[in-house]
């Protein structure tokens, strides 16, 4: 205000009588003190905005990975209420998990595809949105093979969202996405430790363990055949505990999808770049070698991961000689130790290198693999080894992926290509473990292939840090995180 009033004065003064070269110069002075905005005023508007809106869109896809998280775990403490629902058993309802990996196989290649060509927040959204129709639908099916599809067609929505919630972090934070790539995967745990949970509250005392490995629990539906009597294909749950369980969980994943929509249409309409922190990336001089090694350091570890945490009560059980309920508290124990240390990998990831924390997890998993071989009969070993394996394999794929940014650009295809190694490693290896535990029954089969997965990732791992360290291929071209930034927010320059 004061400025405003000399340069008032000064004007009055004199205009029309010539004014002096010194007042001429004062006058030039105060008008640009005017608009010069204050120090120490804070960073610019535009970049208050630009971090606000890369913090929103990181928050809701965790929330989105929330959701992934109990989409994944709600099937198996309600797989007999699904099997009694379309007239079935365990047995005759086991292709569900196959067609839901199948689903979620092609949906890491089409996503892949999709994620170059497409804005990646709209494509999310509508991954979410298929998955909250998927969700609601899976009660109302009516017959097997109604609903293998429809998990199936939702397993490929899985699968978009998986490969691209990935890139888009690493699109988001570039090299500084560690931490934040960690607590993405940590949502997925939380989310699959929240839906037994969940769906224990919405079926009450009709969600029993002990019926997942009761095969004549319902006789009759053994014996009805579907062409004698087809019936509806869709029709509402005799048990609608059932459908309020799946609701719930669709209900969280459709909010999640209203969200991303929202951050589609005001990136659309704001010229407002989350991206900003995105740096020049780099091409690794071996990248599609790093990515084929990457592709099969995946699939053991997750193959790995996914044979103990599935075998393991069956193990403890038959040769260990555990009782049920402390079998039960085995498996437990594996996947809270693996959550929890996802959980801390958020903190570890700001004050160590993601190389660093895949040398531990490497070493953790090799040596708690090794004790579970030698002392395979012991309880006490079992119950120790089992936390600091189920420790040790948390943060192995979120820090594989952040470890790989630092030396080489990840577009969607790339995310897709060692996602699909993930999810073969998921269905190759428990298939072929269960047929060899069946062979040779009284061997710890299970352990051998933890061993050997371990052994192969630690040997694997130098090996890609030795192509990963080679002299980089800088290229003048526009690097893949940029590409990514422009097909996430088209209407920012």
């Amino acid at each position: 205000m004061h400025v405003g009033a000399a340069k008032l004065e000064l004007e009055l003064e004199f205009r029309g009588a010539g004014a002096p070269a010194a007042a001429q110069r004062l006058l030039q002075a105060a008008a640009p003190a005017e608009n010069e905005p204050q120090a120490g005023s804070g960073p610019r508007p535009s970049a208050r905005a630009e971090s606000v809106l890369r913090w929103l869109t990181t928050a809701v896809l965790y929330a989105a990975f929330l959701g992934l998280g109990m989409n994944a775990g709600i099937l198996g403490p309600t797989f007999q209420d699904l099997a009694t629902n379309v007239n079935r058993n365990i047995s005759g309802l086991s292709l569900i998990f196959v067609g839901r990996a199948s689903g979620v196989l092609c949906g890491s290649m089409i996503g892949g595809i999709l994620f170059e060509y497409m804005n990646h927040v709209l494509l999310l959204g509508v991954s979410m949105l298929t998955t909250t129709v998927g969700l609601y639908l899976i009660p109302f099916c009516k017959t097997a093979v109604l609903l293998i599809v429809v998990i199936s067609v939702f397993g490929v929505a899985f699968g978009i969202l998986d490969t691209g919630a990935n890139v888009l972090i690493l699109a988001l934070w570039g090299d500084k996405g560690a931490p934040h790539m960690q607590a993405l995967h940590f949502s997925f745990a939380l989310g699959a430790f929240l839906a037994p949970l969940l769906a224990k509250l919405a079926l009450g005392t009709t969600l029993s363990t002990e019926n997942h490995t009761e095969p004549d629990l319902h006789p009759p539906a053994l014996n009805q055949s579907p062409e004698a009597n087809p019936g509806p294909l869709f029709a509402a749950p005799d048990d609608l505990n059932l459908l309020w369980a799946y609701a719930s969980v669709g209900m969280y994943i459709f909010v999640v999808s209203v969200f991303l929509f929202a951050l589609f249409f005001k990136t659309q309409s704001k010229h407002e770049n989350p991206t900003a922190s995105a740096q020049v990336s780099r091409r690794a001089k071996y990248h599609k070698a790093l990515l084929c090694l990457l592709f099969m350091f995946f699939f053991f570890y997750v193959g790995a991961e996914i044979t103990y945490g599935s075998y393991i009560f069956s193990f403890a059980t038959t040769h260990v000689g555990m009782e049920e309920s402390e079998a039960a508290g085995l498996n437990s124990i594996f996947w809270g130790t693996f959550a929890a240390c996802r959980g801390l990998a958020i903190f570890f990831a700001t004050c160590l290198q993601p190389g660093t924390m895949i040398v531990l997890s490497n070493i953790g998993s090799l040596v708690s693999s090794l004790f579970l071989v030698l002392f395979n009969k012991s309880p006490l070993c079992l119950w120790i080894a089992t936390s600091v394996y189920g420790a040790s394999m948390a943060t192995t794929f979120p820090s594989g992926i952040s470890w790989l940014e630092q030396y080489t650009s990840i577009s969607g295809k790339s995310a897709a290509f060692f996602v699909i190694g993930a999810c073969l490693g998921d269905m190759v290896i428990p298939a072929v473990i269960g047929i060899l535990q069946g062979h040779y029954p009284d061997l710890p089969v299970v352990l051998y292939t933890c061993l050997g997965s371990a052994i192969f990732t630690t040997i694997l791992f130098p090996v890609m840090y030795k192509l990963a360290t080679l002299p980089l291929d800088h290229s003048g071209k526009k690097t893949e995180r940029m590409r990514t930034a422009k097909l996430c927010f088209p209407a920012l320059k």
